[in-house]
């Protein structure tokens, strides 16, 4: 009879899941412009728009032009511990969304705010003739400055878009009225339209990297700026991008009826075709009439490595080094405590590293179980030698450790596997739980392969934005 020693293995190896939130290190750089390490610094932190007293408002709609304040700092999400922008002084400037028509047309130097601490501290436009109100900031000491005056967007959905760059990058013959894209921050906000006819309604909602796969925007997950957000009718779909708070917005008629939001990833899309998959369903649908409305919130998560070793790893001089290592002996006892089989079902007990390789190199699916046992022996092995934590979370639909969203964790899919050898050792074509068994080995074969675990951050899957 086997022991139950891997089994409590394995619980054991399922620890508190801790995924890291989007954040990033605080730093000092010279405040001064003229300084060329403030200059060459990447362009950390975000900018994005509030009402004059700090606070956000739904969808990032406001109801006037003159009510739009521009902050900058940590994101508006993140603690203001988090990375800001880098010190110096700045230029902004309001355009439409496609940066065509720039819209502020008053002087460079009547749009210039000073950043020190990575976060707005003075409106440095003053010095130069500029007349714009100065606002509350997020975090202490810091401020926002009003972005009014500017021109109409010609944009139909009243979407405006905001610039910010460094004095040093200003490029008054390049990019787009001297600011340049790769050096600039931006935000998207929109104005309700005003006019004779009643005033419009906001559609509005949220998107966030859902680090736990639990599909509630839970604090310190961050939000995604930059998604893609469709909305029909018409068709074809009305589009909008998320905002640095995750916001994205359409204004549309009072009493207009219903409405279907869509979200959209990068390109090239989905798993397994891409790194990406949603927590939450990727469409919802709103009926509006006669005061704003809030959208489905959309959660996703990125995939990618989490340490995995396949069975050609295992299989080949690596993996029996690293199996030395960790005492072949004692490795060889723990994956006969395992409820291993063969092709035909019996038990399979590996006494030396040239059985247990042999056994790897002849596994196949026509009994599904021996194929599910190689995949569960090699990642037995992975978290046995800290290559993969026990605690990690991997997409793992149709097994019984799968959340709502299809994750599990892999000290789990182990354990399921492992009962699941024992309940039923053979599992050819026709016998009814060979699709799940079929489950249990894809979620491990993709882990092996390190393409399935889930990401801390959205940081890991950067995508160009708007696409």
């Amino acid at each position: 009879m086997r022991s139950t020693r891997a089994f409590w293995f394995l619980a054991g190896a399922a620890l508190a899941l801790v995924l890291a939130a989007c954040g990033g290190q605080t730093g000092s750089l010279g405040a001064s412009s003229s300084s060329l390490q403030a200059a060459n610094a990447p362009l950390t932190g975000a900018i994005y728009t509030t009402l004059g007293d700090g606070s956000l408002v739904n969808g990032n709609v406001y109801d006037a032009k003159e009510d739009v304040y521009l902050n900058g700092g940590p994101p508006p999400n993140a603690p203001c511990t988090a990375a800001g922008l880098p010190d110096g002084e700045y230029y902004f400037q309001v355009t439409d969304p496609s940066g065509s028509t720039l819209l502020t047309t008053d002087p460079i130097d009547h749009r210039r705010v000073r950043v020190q601490g990575g976060v707005f501290v003075a409106y440095t436009g003053a010095l130069y003739g500029g007349t714009r109100q100065v606002g509350a900031g997020k975090c202490p000491g810091a401020i926002s400055v009003q972005l009014f005056p500017y021109a109409d967007t010609p944009n139909p959905g009243g979407e405006y878009k905001v610039w910010v760059t460094r004095v040093a990058d200003y490029a008054p013959e390049s990019g787009v009225h001297g600011f340049l894209p790769a050096k600039s921050k931006t935000d998207n906000f929109k104005v309700r339209m005003r006019g004779e006819e009643p005033a419009d309604v906001v559609i509005w909602g949220y998107k966030w990297y859902d680090a736990n796969t639990n599909g509630i925007w839970d604090p310190g997950e961050p939000a995604i700026p930059g998604w893609r957000v469709e909305k029909e009718p018409p068709t074809p779909s009305e589009v909008t991008y998320t905002s640095a708070s995750g916001q994205y917005s359409f204004l549309v008629p009072k009493n207009s009826g219903s409405y279907t939001l869509t979200e959209v990833p990068p390109p090239p899309g989905w798993w397994p075709a891409g790194r990406w998959l949603n927590t939450t369903p990727t469409s919802g649908t709103v009926t509006v009439g006669t005061a704003d409305v809030h959208g489905p919130d959309f959660g996703n998560v990125c995939l990618g490595a989490g340490g995995g070793r396949t069975l050609g790893f295992w299989s080949n001089r690596n993996g029996q080094n690293t199996m030395n290592g960790l005492g072949m002996n004692t490795v060889l006892a723990e994956l006969r405590n395992l409820h291993l089989v063969g092709a035909n079902g019996n038990p399979f007990d590996p006494t030396s590293y040239s059985e247990f390789r042999s056994w790897l190199l002849g596994a196949n699916a026509t009994n599904m179980a021996y194929m599910l046992s190689a995949q569960m022996a090699a990642m037995y092995l992975n978290v046995r030698a800290g290559f993969v934590e026990g605690s990690a979370l991997v997409y793992a639909p149709g097994t019984q450790s799968a959340n709502a969203a299809g994750f599990a964790q892999v000290s789990a899919l182990l354990a399921e596997a492992d009962a699941e050898l024992a309940l039923h050792p053979t599992a050819f074509a026709g016998d009814p739980w060979r699709t799940y068994q079929e489950a249990l080995k894809n979620a491990l074969d993709w882990a092996n392969n390190n393409q399935t675990f889930v990401q801390p951050g959205p940081e890991a899957c950067p995508f160009d934005s708007p696409y």
